[in-house]
């Protein structure tokens, strides 16, 4: 059973997170992802805890499947391995600050001259034009700047740090394999390769869907606990009596309907305009009193047989535990190096047909330096010399 991704080899040159989880899904589905890593700046997720036989179990997961070569590319053998890579890895993924890869002679222009069919994917906080192009910048950046921060708040309170990194993921990581994959099959069309640019920033921007709608079709600007959506009508949390809380979400007639029957609230309710503030106020009102009359498994026991839009806020380690994401398998055994497996959140990817695979762990730095080598046809000698040189490295001389 092939994987759907079994014809892509890429080139991954990026570290940390948006970079590393894109092309953790593309393993995912079969890819193969060769990491150019740095010997002298190792990737900070190697260093972070908790550790596993040595290793880091968050670097562990976001390379399962990955291969490791270790370069300097600062070096001219190193550029000279990536320029002949580009032959058999026809994509590349890079994370550098734009600039970088040209200073190191191995941007999208003189790469194509070795494979006219690259791909070649930049993912930056700002893009790779605009008066930001050159600013540093994480997650909360972007929030901040697309104005998604702002509205995202209650009122009077100060924007709340999340616990996922939304920026970096839904707007670096799903957009680089988006972007990816509309390069490969374009490709197939036209056998044209082609740069891409993707912007953290730009992501999270296109991402304010209503609310740019709405904007720019002349509607004010966008408030904390303003719409329906943001705390301005009763879809929201609330807390119970035994201090848990919990997410409704019943804004369809038939779900609403539902909430007030569970809930034992008058009908006369479901007159509550989702456009009219203060009667919003005043149902939320309502329902923070009712919910905190019971515990949460009284008022589960109530939604038990309902079609509410109804849930309890878990806590992570009973999401983990859930029967939901049990059944769906989202809990992987991943192979270690040693023999023993590895537990990893698995991919959410579900086909009728193909699988995700997962071949082995995040391996060590440089770990496949030589077998790389010696498959772009370098014999022992040059490849010793090559780590004497300081050119590329392995992961015992690292």
């Amino acid at each position: 059973m092939s994987s759907p991704l079994s014809t892509l080899k890429i080139l991954d040159f990026s570290n940390l997170l948006p970079g590393p989880f894109a092309s953790m899904m593309l393993a995912d589905l079969g890819a193969e992802i060769l990491r150019i890593e740095s010997p002298i700046r190792p990737d900070l997720v190697r260093m972070m805890r908790p550790k596993i036989n040595g290793s880091s179990a968050t670097h562990a997961t976001l390379n399962r499947s990955k291969n490791s070569l270790a370069l300097d590319l600062k070096h001219p053998g190193a550029v000279k391995i990536v320029q002949q890579l580009v032959g058999k890895y026809d994509i590349v993924l890079e994370q550098f600050r734009p600039g970088v890869m040209k200073r190191l002679g191995l941007d999208y222009e003189e790469l194509r001259r070795h494979n006219p069919a690259l791909i070649f994917c930049s993912l930056t906080g700002y893009g790779q034009t605009g008066p930001y192009r050159n600013r540093a910048g994480h997650d909360l950046n972007y929030l901040a700047l697309s104005g998604v921060s702002n509205y995202s708040r209650r009122k009077n309170e100060s924007p709340v740090p999340l616990g996922i990194q939304v920026a970096d993921v839904a707007g670096g990581s799903y957009h680089v394999v988006m972007g990816i994959l509309a390069a490969v099959v374009h490709r197939r069309q036209t056998g044209e390769g082609q740069a891409i640019d993707i912007s953290m920033s730009d992501a999270m921007f296109s991402m304010n869907v209503f609310e740019g709608a709405n904007w720019l079709a002349g509607a004010p600007e966008a408030q904390p606990e303003s719409t329906w959506l943001n705390g301005g009508t009763f879809y929201d949390y609330y807390q119970t009596k035994d201090g848990r809380w919990i997410s409704v979400s019943s804004l369809e007639p038939q779900f609403f309907t539902a909430l007030l029957s569970a809930m034992e609230l008058p009908e006369t309710l479901l007159q509550t305009s989702l456009d009219d503030p203060e009667a919003q106020k005043g149902l939320k009102n309502i329902l923070r009193k009712r919910f905190l009359e019971r515990s949460w498994t009284e008022w589960e026991t109530a939604f038990a047989d309902t079609d509410t839009c109804v849930e309890l806020v878990l806590e992570f380690t009973e999401a983990m535990e859930h029967q939901q994401f049990k059944a769906r398998e989202m809990i992987a055994d991943v192979p270690a190096s040693d023999g023993s497996s590895q537990k990893q959140i698995a991919s959410p990817f579900k086909f009728s047909v193909c699988k995700a695979e997962y071949r082995h762990v995040g391996v060590e730095l440089g770990e496949q330096t030589d077998m790389v080598l010696k498959e772009l046809g370098y014999t022992a000698q040059q490849i010793e010399k090559l780590k004497n040189d300081g050119a590329c490295a392995d992961n015992k001389n690292h």
